[in-house]
C-alpha cells in the first residue's frame, strides 16, 4: 500500500504522499481515506435520519457494518451484483432495495466530491520537481481516472446498466502540489523553525474553481511592530507549505498553515511562483499567515503585523488562523504592504491602483496609472475601456491590477512597474459575461455572498518587471457626480492641489472592508505609507515634482461606482471620457 497521510479540516480534505497515490481499485477501497469518508458520510446521514440509510439491516450502522459495506464494494467493482451475496452473506441486505443502494453510492460519491481536495506530494530527497509532469499525472491524473471508474464499475454492477452520459466532473484532487523543504539562509535561530516546512515548486489546478472561505471581508489596519514575532510563534513544519512569490522585483516567501490552503494555493493565480536562482537569494519578506492567535496576541493593537528586522534586511508579518481572516485580502494585502515598506526603505515610490499600457494607431503609446482605493472603479473602468475601444485600441498591457511602484531614471522619467501577475476582482462590478469569459483559469470565491471575488492572471511578469514611461497619473473618484464643474476626467493645475487630493484619498466604500460611507486613507493606501507616514510624505513631493516637471497629465477621474445605479455606466462612462482624452 502506498504510503499516505490525509486530514480534514472543515470542508477541506489535505492527502500528503511520499512516493505515489493508489494504483488499484483495491488499494482505494482498502484505504483508510476511503474508510474515513464512508464513516463520515454515514455520520452526516445519521444528523438527518436519512431514508437512504434504510440499506443497512440495523438502524445504528456501527464499525461492523461499516466493514461489511467496504467488502461488498471491493467485490462489487469487479462483480454483479448477484454474485455479491455469494462470497460477502452479510452483503443481501444491500441489495433488497437496489435503487435505494445505488442512491447511497451516488451520495458516497458527492460527499467525497463536495470536499476542496489538495494533494501535497513531498520528496525529502528533492527529485520529484525535476519531473513534475510526470509525477502529477501519476498522482492526480491518476486518482481522477481511479476514483471514477470505480463508482462507475460500482453502480454499473448494481444496476446492470451502463449510463448513456458521462460526465466527467473532477472526482479526483482540484489542487495539487510538489513541495520539497528550502532552508532560510538567515543564521538568526529564530528563522530555523521554517526550514522543515516543504517549499512549494509547481502546482497543478483544474480551473475553474470555486471556494467558500470562512470570510468574504477584511478589517483592521496593518501595523508595524517592534518585536519579531517568529520569536513568539510555534510551527509545526507538516501542517505548513510555502509559497515563494515574486513581488515585482522582490521575493516574499509565503507561509501559510493548512487550514488555509484553498487560499494559500490561489497565490499561484495571483503571484508568479519563485524558482531556480530567485530561490538562492535571501528573501525580502517572509509572512506567515495562520498562526495561533495567541502567540502573537499583545504584540500590536491589531493582528495584522509586521516588523521590520534590520540586522538581517528582512521584513516579517503574521496574521492569525481564526476564521475572521480566512479572507484572501488578508493573505494578498499583507505581501504588498511589505512590498510597499521595502519599496520606500529603497527611495522608490509605491501605488496601490492599475496601471496600463494602451496602444493607439501610429505607434502611439499611452502608459496610464489610475490610483485608487479598493472598490474605487480601476478594474472596472480598465475593462469598460477595452471594451468601448475595441475598434480604436490595438492593444492593452496590464502592467498592474492593484499595486505597484515608480521609479525616476536618470533622465527624469517616471517609470511604472506591478507586482502582481493576476487580480482579484469584484464579481458584481464586472461588466455581463466577464467572469465567464474567464472561466477556464478562475478561481471564485464566496459567489453566493457580498463581495464574491474571482482571481484570475492578467499579465506576465515580464510586462509588470519592465519599467515603462508613464504619462498619466490620475485619482479615481468614485463618490462624485460629474457636471459641467467636475468633468469625468480633470487635470490638476500644480503639485499641491494633486497633492492634497492623493493625500485625501477619498473613497465611497463599496463592502471590500467592513466600512461603509465615506472614508479616507492616506493616498488610498494603507498598505505601508501610514506605517512610514514621513518618509512617504517626502518622496510623494519628490515624485509630483517630477510628475509636473515632465509634463505628465495629472489629475482624477470620476467613477462614480460608489454612487446607486451607476456600478456599470459610471465606470463605462469614465472609460469613454479617458479613451476620447488618449485618442486625441
Amino acid at each position: 500500500m502506498p504510503q499516505i497521510q490525509f486530514e480534514t479540516l472543515d470542508r477541506k480534505i489535505i492527502i500528503r504522499i511520499k512516493d505515489r497515490i493508489c494504483e488499484t481499485p483495491e488499494e482505494l477501497l482498502n484505504s483508510s481515506l476511503f474508510r474515513h469518508i464512508v464513516k463520515e458520510a454515514i455520520i452526516e446521514l445519521n444528523k438527518h435520519d436519512s431514508y437512504l440509510l434504510a440499506i443497512f439491516p440495523v438502524k445504528d450502522a456501527g464499525r461492523e457494518e461499516i466493514n461489511i459495506l467496504i467488502e461488498t464494494f471491493r467485490f462489487l467493482v469487479k462483480m454483479p451484483a448477484a454474485l455479491v451475496p455469494n462470497v460477502v452473506k452479510e452483503s443481501a441486505p444491500f441489495f433488497k432495495n437496489k435503487s435505494l443502494f445505488n442512491e447511497f453510492v451516488e451520495y458516497i460519491y458527492n460527499y467525497w466530491r463536495n470536499f476542496d481536495r489538495f494533494i501535497i506530494c513531498e520528496s525529502p530527497e528533492g527529485t520529484v520537481e525535476n519531473r513534475p509532469y510526470r509525477v502529477f499525472n501519476n498522482t492526480v491524473e491518476h486518482l481522477t481516472h481511479l476514483v471514477r471508474a470505480v463508482y462507475r464499475d460500482i453502480q454499473e454492477n448494481i444496476t446492470g446498466e451502463h449510463p448513456n452520459i458521462f460526465r466527467q466532473v473532477r472526482a479526483g484532487a482540484e489542487i495539487a502540489t510538489i513541495a520539497v523543504p528550502q532552508k532560510l539562509p538567515f543564521r538568526s535561530s529564530v528563522y530555523k523553525k521554517l526550514d522543515a516546512v516543504p517549499m512549494i515548486r509547481q502546482v497543478l489546478l483544474y480551473p475553474p474553481l470555486i471556494l467558500n472561505p470562512p470570510m468574504n471581508k477584511r478589517t483592521g489596519k496593518y501595523e508595524k511592530i517592534t518585536v519579531n514575532p517568529l520569536e513568539k510563534v510555534s510551527i509545526i513544519s507538516n501542517e505548513w507549505l510555502c509559497y515563494p512569490a515574486k513581488v515585482g522585483s522582490l521575493i516574499i516567501w509565503i507561509y501559510f498553515h493548512q487550514k488555509f490552503a484553498e487560499l494559500g494555493f490561489s497565490l499561484c493565480n495571483l503571484f508568479e511562483l519563485a524558482t531556480g536562482k530567485d530561490l538562492e537569494r535571501k528573501p525580502d519578506g517572509i509572512y506567515c499567515f495562520g498562526v495561533d492567535r495567541s502567540s502573537i496576541e499583545g504584540l500590536g493593537s491589531s493582528f495584522n503585523i509586521f516588523h521590520e528586522d534590520k540586522k538581517n534586511d528582512v521584513l516579517v508579518a503574521a496574521c492569525p488562523n481564526d476564521d475572521e481572516f480566512g479572507y484572501f485580502g488578508y493573505l494578498k494585502k499583507m505581501v504588498l504592504t511589505l512590498h510597499n515598506a521595502i519599496m520606500m526603505n529603497r527611495g522608490i515610490f509605491p501605488y496601490h491602483g492599475a496601471m496600463v499600457r494602451i496602444i493607439l494607431p501610429k505607434n502611439k503609446i499611452v502608459t496610464v496609472l489610475l490610483i485608487g482605493d479598493t472598490g474605487a472603479g480601476k478594474s472596472e473602468t480598465l475593462e469598460a475601456l477595452r471594451d468601448l475601444g475595441k475598434d480604436v485600441i490595438k492593444d492593452m498591457v496590464i502592467i498592474a491590477d492593484d499595486m505597484g511602484s515608480i521609479q525616476i531614471d536618470s533622465k527624469g522619467q517616471a517609470l511604472g512597474y506591478g507586482t502582481e501577475i493576476g487580480a482579484f476582482l469584484r464579481l458584481d462590478d464586472l461588466r455581463p459575461g466577464y467572469a465567464f469569459g474567464q472561466m477556464d483559469r478562475a478561481i471564485i470565491m464566496n459567489p453566493n455572498k457580498v463581495n464574491a471575488r474571482i482571481v484570475i492572471p492578467v499579465t506576465t511578469f515580464e510586462k509588470l518587471n519592465t519599467g515603462y514611461p508613464v504619462n498619466m497619473v490620475l485619482y479615481a473618484n468614485n463618490y462624485e457626480e460629474a457636471d459641467e464643474e467636475h468633468p469625468i476626467v480633470e487635470q490638476f493645475v500644480n503639485v499641491d492641489q494633486a497633492l492634497k487630493i492623493f493625500r485625501e484619498g477619498t473613497v465611497m466604500s463599496k463592502g471590500t472592508t467592513t466600512s461603509t460611507g465615506i472614508v479616507h486613507s492616506y493616498f488610498a493606501n494603507i498598505f505601508g505609507p501610514p506605517q512610514y507616514k514621513e518618509l512617504h510624505d517626502q518622496l510623494a513631493q519628490k515624485y509630483f515634482n517630477a510628475f509636473f516637471k515632465k509634463k505628465l497629465f495629472v489629475g482624477q477621474f470620476r467613477t462614480r461606482l460608489g454612487i446607486n445605479g451607476y456600478e456599470r455606466k459610471g465606470p463605462e462612462e469614465a472609460a469613454k471620457a479617458l479613451l476620447e482624452l488618449i485618442a486625441k
